[in-house]
Order: structure tokens, then C-alpha cells, then sequence
């Protein structure tokens, strides 16, 4: 295979095929093929776009470059969800404990905060001990267990997405749809899922800042996960405000807590809901009872358990991680606060 002129051939907008996308992750992942030339691909892509097909087989190469998750026979349905940033958005911390009550296995692997939005690693190792350093055969362990495992990505995990968003983020190619794609549904693929469930963010705090760019993202992988043989949902929320009443990282898992017994803001409790119901086993109306009756938030205490945490420490949450400065702001006069940009939050 000739990198230069398979880089030249999309360059032109030719598509590729499947076979040579393989070869050029293959090459990429090994260290054959040196980063100028895949930041030229990207560039390539960045410019001129990738079929559906296209995308599609850069998805697999990428899944295919590192380890995937192996299940026994007769295991349960295994779902997860992925959502696109926002401000706030502390709902998988709430919704992987409650769609394992269902019965299903919720295999989540995770990402750190990225530019402006919160990362649910970050979230969860605000709670003192717990480990989100879990390899591919302990997770299924703990899936056996209890149903649900929340962790990062391992070095064998998708390698070839790790070494080309690095490029990426350098080369200014990271808002490409297909690359998005790719890099989001090789993950999620390589989780070996039955049913996904995507939440789609647009607005001034999500990287989607319009409608029309959520929805064409959320076709992307729909597509993607069609041609893959994965039943894939997408569900579009705007992020013009924050989601709840609280960010950062331990203000956030506060209030998914306030939610798994029952409570916690409307917002986020609609929105993990809408989410839920598309991979769950159970109905809303069952989802509902099991956020009120206890159920959730007692999953997420095992879950919390089994990764190193004590449960014992969610009650002082708020205890442990005191802000050093605390101010009151007061306003200047009366009225009422009709917008707050979830941009500006984010950057504050």
C-alpha cells in the first residue's frame, strides 16, 4: 500500500475501501506509518468527509486495533450509555446503577473532562478510593457481580483512537464528524453491546453547537451502529444551561446521589429517564420506582464498594472536597433569572 497516494485519492474525495482503511490503522497502531502522514489522512478527512461505509470500517479498525470485551454464553443483554459533553452532565452516574437493576450489564468505559465538559472519571475519583484503573477481565468479574462497572479506557483498549486523537487535537481536525464517529463508537463498539443509547448535546456548552450539527453526528453513528449490527438510539438535548443545579466534580456526584434516592433536579431526572428507557430492560414507569424506592442508589453504593470506594463517604462528600473560598454573591436588585449560558459555567 502506497500512504501518499491513498492520502492523495481522499484528498479528492475517492473513497476508500475497506480494506485500505484497515491497513492504514493497522500501519498507524504499529508505528508504520508516521504521524505526519496519518495527520495528512485526518486532514484529508477533515476536508473532504468519509461515505458511510468509510466511516464505518475506520470505526472497526480502530475497535479491532486493541482488546474488546469477551462475555460467557448465556450472559444478559449488555447496554451502555454515551453522551457528547455538556455542563452539568452528571447523568451516566445515575444511569448505569439504575439500568443494571434491570438486569441488563452496563460495561461503561469512560472518559476525563475535555475542553469545557466534565469527564465521569473525574467525577467518580472525587470519591475517595475508588479505582477507575480496571482491566478488561476484572470488569467482566465485577460484571458478574454486579451488573455494572465504570472505568477508563486501557492501554489495549482502541490504542489506535488513543494515538490519532492525540494528532487531532494538534492538527485542528478534531470537529470532523466521521473522525467523531469513529473515535466515539469504537469505544462503545468495543464494549460488545447489544443496545446503545447516544445523548446528543448541542449548544453554547457542547461541541455541538447547533441542531443541524447534533443531528448529523447522531445519523453518523446511528449508521455506524447499524452497519456493526448494534441496536443504537440517539436522543438530542440542548445544551444552552447547565444540566441540574450543580457543577464540578464532587458538587455533581452529590447531586446524582440527591437523584438515585428519588430527588435532585427535574432536568436530570427526565433526561436519565429518556435515556434509560431506550436500553433498559424495564419500563419508565418501573425505572421510576426503582430511582424512588432505593434500589439505584443501593447499586450504586455496590458499585461504588467493589471499585475501592467506602459508601460510608458519600453522605460527606460535600465534607471532604470543601471549597476553600466560599462566596455569597447578592444581587444588585430584584427579578428573575431567566437564562445562564452553560458556555460561560463551563469556563468559569
Amino acid at each position: 500500500m502506497h500512504v501518499p497516494t491513498l492520502i492523495a485519492r481522499k484528498r479528492e474525495g475517492e473513497e476508500l475501501s475497506g480494506r485500505e482503511i484497515a491497513r492504514l490503522v493497522e500501519g498507524f497502531t504499529s508505528g508504520e506509518i508516521p504521524d505526519y502522514q496519518m495527520s495528512a489522512f485526518a486532514m484529508a478527512v477533515f476536508f473532504k468527509g468519509m461515505t458511510p461505509a468509510e466511516t464505518a470500517a475506520l470505526t472497526q479498525a480502530m475497535m479491532e486495533s486493541g482488546d474488546c470485551f469477551t462475555y460467557p454464553t448465556g450472559h444478559p443483554a449488555v447496554v451502555d450509555k454515551h453522551s457528547t459533553g455538556g455542563i452539568g452532565d452528571k447523568v451516566s452516574l445515575v444511569l448505569a446503577p439504575l439500568v443494571a437493576c434491570t438486569g441488563a450489564w452496563v460495561p461503561m468505559v469512560s472518559g476525563r473532562g475535555l475542553g469545557i465538559t466534565g469527564g465521569t472519571l473525574d467525577k467518580l475519583e472525587s470519591i475517595p478510593g475508588f479505582d477507575v484503573h480496571v482491566n478488561l477481565a476484572d470488569a467482566v468479574q465485577q460484571l458478574k457481580k454486579t451488573g455494572v462497572v465504570m472505568m477508563g479506557q486501557t492501554d489495549r483498549f482502541c490504542p489506535a483512537d488513543k494515538k490519532l486523537y492525540a494528532l487531532r487535537d494538534v492538527t485542528g481536525t478534531v470537529p470532523s464528524i466521521p473522525l467523531i464517529t469513529a473515535s466515539i463508537m469504537s469505544k462503545k463498539l468495543a464494549e460488545t453491546l447489544d443496545r446503545l443509547v447516544l445523548d446528543v448535546k448541542f449548544g453554547s456548552g457542547a461541541f455541538m453547537r447547533t441542531r443541524a450539527d447534533a443531528e448529523a453526528l447522531a445519523a453518523s453513528m446511528i449508521a455506524v451502529g447499524k452497519e456493526m449490527g448494534v441496536e443504537v438510539h440517539a436522543v438530542l438535548n440542548p445544551m444552552g444551561e447547565p444540566l441540574g443545579r450543580a457543577v464540578g466534580n464532587a458538587l455533581e456526584v452529590i447531586e446524582a446521589l440527591e437523584c438515585l434516592e428519588g430527588g435532585g433536579p427535574d432536568d436530570l431526572r427526565a433526561i436519565t429517564l429518556d435515556l434509560a428507557e431506550k436500553i433498559a430492560g424495564g419500563s419508565r414507569k418501573e425505572l421510576e420506582s426503582l430511582l424512588d424506592d432505593g434500589s439505584a442508589r443501593q447499586k450504586f453504593d455496590t458499585l461504588v464498594k467493589a471499585q475501592g470506594g467506602k459508601p460510608g463517604d458519600l453522605p460527606r462528600l460535600a465534607e471532604i472536597h470543601q471549597a476553600p473560598v466560599v462566596r455569597e454573591v447578592i444581587a444588585s436588585m430584584g427579578g428573575v433569572v431567566e437564562k445562564m449560558d452553560a458556555g460561560m459555567v463551563g469556563q468559569a
